[in-house]
């Protein structure tokens, strides 16, 4: 919807209102319903400020609120329809029967709304888009798939496998996370109560001294003070900085570009992004190739799969590429994206004419990169696990004791 300003005559006074619709031509039928005087124009204007904080509060509770779809729930779902499909009943009847047999509220609602559309004449890709955020981009460009080729039982049927995939490595990085994650909370815990119980009755020492107190002491007390006084408001503006943060990569495009090109950079995070999102976009890519779409149309399809925005802009270069003229090879070679030995495999694949299994190569390499970092993931942690122990004890020890040292020496001198 968009605001229209009009300004119209009212007893010999110009006036002006603000109208909400559609378009221009609507906004005008609407002003002549409504408007008590002439009109003398009618023009596009920007939103008034109540009801930019209204869409602004709406976006921000939607962002908090939205229910997320239970993964395995959806995967539970959508085999459903393969295995439907697949016995030969329609996608219309399929998606029905899943609609009334699924026990996930937010998942039966999702596929209630889907067969009023598919009731509607819409496709079922078209259908869906309306919940890509619920269900995923990896389900749309499957589905999309199923509907091109016209063998929608065996898209599902992979898309069910894919999703079963995504799932695991999700739950495996989960329990990779688990103990160096319980390990930090037990410090900041230990710390926290360290800082509000014991650090406040040296702190009546130290003052009792009236000495200059070294730099590890001072820190310990401008942290037991921020803390002891300051605690709350430091987790309330922690808490709000990540609702912040959610909000704009959900609503703010420039954010998003650059969160998602400096998240890239992180240690050990960056390579877990890069080869999860290489590692999906390749498979798609793999399946709409082997199934006989044009590369261009592949790549399209493929690029539905990427979220992160600076990943997404390096590979849609491929596809203008490949639009121009220039081989699939010097595409990717030209992205920086792909290795030396990688781009040579799908360079053997283009001159013979097997690019969809170099592809699945090049799918199954970045799969194990990805398997590997997961796998080993407490051993890249508990280098930095162990330094953030250290660094911890260290300044405890060193704030508490090392007055208690001076002290030790002045009343033996």
């Amino acid at each position: 919807m968009k605001y229209y300003e009009v300004n119209y005559l009212s007893k010999g006074q110009k006036q002006k209102t603000v109208i909400k619709s559609p378009n221009k031509h609507d906004a005008i039928a609407i002003a002549k319903i409504k408007v008590p005087g002439v009109i003398l124009n009618v023009k596009e204007t920007s939103a008034p400020l109540e009801d930019q904080f209204s869409e602004f509060k709406s976006k921000f509770l939607g962002a908090l609120t939205r229910k997320k779809i239970s993964m395995p729930n959806l995967i539970a779902a959508i085999r459903q329809l393969s295995v439907m499909t697949n016995a030969g009943i329609s996608i219309h009847d399929s998606v029905k029967e899943v609609s009334a047999a699924t026990v996930d509220k937010t998942l039966k609602d999702i596929f209630q709304s889907i067969n009023d559309d598919l009731n509607s004449g819409l496709s079922l890709t078209q259908a869906m888009m309306a919940y890509r955020n619920e269900v995923g981009d990896v389900t749309i460009a499957m589905v999309e798939l199923g509907e091109s080729t016209g063998n929608m039982a065996e898209s599902l049927e992979k898309l069910s496998e894919i999703l079963e995939e995504i799932e695991e490595n999700r739950q495996k990085f989960k329990k990779a996370l688990r103990y160096p994650t319980t390990v930090v909370i037990a410090i900041g815990i230990a710390f926290t109560i360290l800082m509000v119980y014991v650090v406040p009755k040296f702190k009546e020492i130290f003052a009792k001294l009236k000495a200059d107190l070294p730099l590890p002491t001072k820190i310990l007390l401008f942290m037991e003070n921020l803390i002891n006084n300051y605690g709350l408001y430091l987790l309330a503006g922690i808490i709000g900085t990540i609702i912040l943060i959610k909000y704009l990569l959900n609503n703010n495009e420039d954010f998003k570009k650059g969160f998602d090109q400096y998240i890239l950079k992180v240690y050990l995070i960056g390579n877990i992004i890069f080869y999860a999102t290489l590692s999906r976009f390749t498979l798609v890519f793999t399946e709409l190739i082997r199934a006989g779409i044009p590369i261009a149309d592949a790549l399209d399809t493929s690029l539905l799969t990427l979220d992160n925005t600076y990943l997404k802009r390096k590979l849609s270069a491929v596809k203008i590429s490949v639009q121009r003229g220039i081989s699939l090879t010097e595409a990717f070679r030209d992205t920086g994206l792909f290795e030396g030995m990688l781009v040579q495999m799908i360079q053997a694949g283009e001159q013979s004419g097997t690019l969809d299994k170099m592809l699945e190569k090049v799918t199954n390499y970045f799969k194990s990169r990805f398997n590997q970092i997961i796998d080993n993931i407490a051993s890249y942690i508990e280098p930095i696990l162990l330094g953030f122990i250290a660094a911890m004890v260290l300044l405890m020890a060193l704030g508490i004791f090392m007055p208690m040292w001076d002290m030790a020496k002045a009343v033996k001198n």
